[in-house]
């Protein structure tokens, strides 16, 4: 089984949870906790480097980052769609003004 590594960063005062490795929903319960075990300290989550973002993550995450101040980095637009659909707002001007559904998929 292939887990997932995270690796903060500080710098400037800013912490960056950088993460490696597969995010599932196992994997993402220790995100979570990790989201907890910070507080109410702003952070970004970097999914840069991950190999696998499965969808089963999203909606453990969702749950848990609905409490925090997070800010995502990485996240391609299938992730970014899955997140909304779960409620959580990414706060990125070229992603709320986009409708759910791009025409191709609709046609699909």
């Amino acid at each position: 089984m292939v887990g997932l590594e995270i690796h903060q960063e500080e710098r400037a005062g800013c912490l960056t949870l950088r993460l490696t490795g597969t995010l599932d929903g196992q994997t993402a319960r220790l995100l979570r906790s990790s989201l907890d075990a910070l507080g109410s300290r702003e952070v970004v989550v970097d999914f840069t480097h991950l190999r696998e973002f499965r969808d089963s993550a999203v909606g453990v995450l969702t749950h848990g980052l609905v409490e925090h101040k997070v800010r995502m980095r990485g996240l391609d637009r299938h992730q970014q769609r899955m997140f909304r659909y779960f409620g959580l707002s990414l706060g990125e001007s070229t992603s709320s003004s986009r409708a759910y559904y791009t025409p191709e998929e609709v046609l699909a």
